[in-house]
């Protein structure tokens, strides 16, 4: 049985909770952990739930999206669950964090501080999808996703849209290859164009940047 870390807004830890009950309507903040994965020439990796998922089946998310374990910092274990999905490595960096609540239909909800990291991929060849996972993965411009996103928000998991809504607050504490993907994708006007589709998701406004 898993145990996720149950959190306050501070992002300090407070418990442990089994992760069903972490997800249920009402939730349990907890936290929780995104990635964004690049290839070499700046295209981003989303990913495709499986439909034995319990929320959000076969909605498209970012590249990786899991939970830290005790012990683990962000980038630790991001790092740990990038092959346990998608079987390749990858050096990361850490952004920021942000928390957010959303429900999915009467089933359950997200309630999470989730870290955001960045990585570049060098040898997409070696991606190997794993089963009850992720069923299908594509590779996307920023011109590409933010099309889609406008047209088709549902199909996106809340999440991946507030992590894209903050890249430009991202830590300069970074590798300059990464910074280098940061400024590909932070475009003037990003923000303005996911607002509308934040709001299909988020009617009541319920997520923030974490100030560190």
């Amino acid at each position: 049985m898993e145990y996720l870390i149950l959190v306050d807004s501070n992002d300090s830890q407070v418990g442990s909770e089994e992760k069903v009950k972490c997800h249920l309507p009402n939730g349990k903040l907890h936290r929780a952990f995104t990635i964004f994965l690049f290839n070499q020439e700046g295209k981003l990796l989303l990913t495709q739930r499986s439909m034995s998922k319990m929320l959000w089946p076969g909605d498209w998310d970012g590249t990786v999206a899991s939970h830290p374990r005790q012990s683990e910092n962000y980038v630790s274990s991001a790092e740990r669950r990038l092959p346990e999905e998608l079987g390749v490595t990858c050096k990361l960096d850490y952004l920021y964090k942000f928390e957010y609540h959303v429900p999915y239909k009467d089933i359950g909800s997200e309630n999470e501080v989730c870290g955001t990291l960045i990585g570049i991929l060098d040898d997409p060849s070696k991606i190997k999808l794993v089963e009850d996972e992720i069923s299908n993965i594509r590779w996307v411009t920023l011109e590409q996703i933010l099309s889609e996103i406008s047209k088709t928000p549902q199909i996106f998991c809340p999440w991946m849209l507030v992590a894209l809504y903050f890249l430009p607050e991202s830590s300069d504490n970074i590798s300059d290859r990464h910074k280098e993907i940061i400024k590909m994708w932070n475009k003037e006007g990003l923000k303005s164009k996911l607002e509308t589709s934040l709001k299909y998701h988020f009617p009541d406004h319920k997520w923030e940047l974490k100030k560190e």
